[in-house]
């Protein structure tokens, strides 16, 4: 997506502390795929889908917009045998480049990611890369994992953030049975996209942003508590999780713009702030966390504090392979 930061970073850098590669294609290579799509099996995914969900009745077999169903369904079938044949484990898209498609993968994105996908928005392939590790690291826990963003904020007693997205949030996060819908879009200028609407189940979670500092990596991480919605929100038709962040959200959000975290986040039921912190260590990633005992104060002196040390170790790295260098000289 244009104008955006989360789309930047180092991606060789990636690779080398993360163990992951990104890589690029054009949305043709996409739509081929979805084209090579056979009726047969459009009908197998649209039957699995009435079996599976509350569908709404415009979606439904002899309803009006069927066909957006079907659609939907190939877009599905055809990201899922693009991702299978590169061995991918991760993706991101963008509704500014669809050409090829006739509508923005919803449902196609929140059955993937509930088969273990990664997926970031926006081409977003840092949380992307978030959302499989939290999917590794929470086979067999229970609850789920899901891509997120902090899409509004009520700031009321207390306040709450409103954690959502355009379409694309995991239904291992959800609730109760999930609802089929068909709703407008207003960006992409494509054909309205099929999606799963619910509400997280409520319980402790956290949220996690991945970024790339220039000299390292670093991952920001806040203990939220996931609560069920004030009242219905019949015109928000999307996948939705409302928590109230420790240990407030005054403290959390000043907290996570020192830190320069993103808007999307790794979003995880089934993960303590502990286990993304043992991740963090095994990769050689900066780590800060927002919990309930986090002080604005001493959350800034530790951020100056890991400025100094990792600047120290980088001068230090240099120095040494400086040292090396003049060794070997004959």
């Amino acid at each position: 997506m244009s104008q955006v930061a989360v789309t930047k970073g180092d991606k060789v850098e990636a690779q080398i502390r993360l163990g992951y590669s990104v890589e690029g294609y054009g949305v043709g290579d996409l739509a081929e795929c979805v084209r090579k799509v056979t009726g047969a099996e459009i009908d197998l995914l649209a039957s699995e889908y009435d079996d599976t969900y509350n569908v709404a009745a415009p979606l439904r077999k002899n309803g009006d917009r069927r066909r957006s169903l079907r659609e939907a369904a190939r877009i599905e079938l055809g990201l899922r045998a693009f991702l299978e044949e590169g061995d991918f484990k991760a993706f991101t898209d963008t509704f500014e480049d669809l050409h090829g498609l006739r509508q923005l993968p919803g449902i196609a994105a929140q059955r993937l990611m509930a088969e273990g996908y990664g997926f970031g928005a926006e081409g977003d392939w840092k949380t992307a890369a978030l959302v499989r590790g939290m999917k590794v690291m929470s086979v067999g826990l229970p609850g789920g994992t899901s891509f997120m963003e902090d899409y509004t904020y009520d700031f009321g007693q207390p306040a709450k953030v409103l954690g959502a997205h355009m379409l694309e949030i995991c239904p291992s996060i959800a609730e109760a049975r999930l609802s089929l819908e068909i709703h407008p879009l207003a960006i992409g200028g494509k054909e309205d996209p099929v999606r799963l609407v619910f509400t997280a189940r409520s319980g402790p979670a956290v949220v996690a942003s991945l970024l790339d500092l220039g000299n390292r990596f670093r991952m920001v991480a806040n203990e939220v508590d996931v609560i069920p919605p004030d009242e219905p929100m019949p015109k928000l038709p999307v996948a939705r999780a409302v928590w109230v962040p420790r240990p407030s959200l005054t403290v959390a959000s000043t907290a996570w713009l020192y830190a320069s975290g993103s808007h999307h986040t790794g979003f995880g039921q089934a993960l303590s702030l502990q286990q993304l912190a043992d991740f963090a260590e095994i990769a050689g990633v900066e780590f800060l966390k927002i919990d309930r005992n986090t002080r604005v104060a001493e959350f800034k002196r530790e951020l100056i504090w890991n400025d100094a040390y990792y600047s120290l170790k980088a001068k230090c790295y240099r120095m040494s392979k400086g040292a090396i260098f003049h060794v070997l000289q004959p």
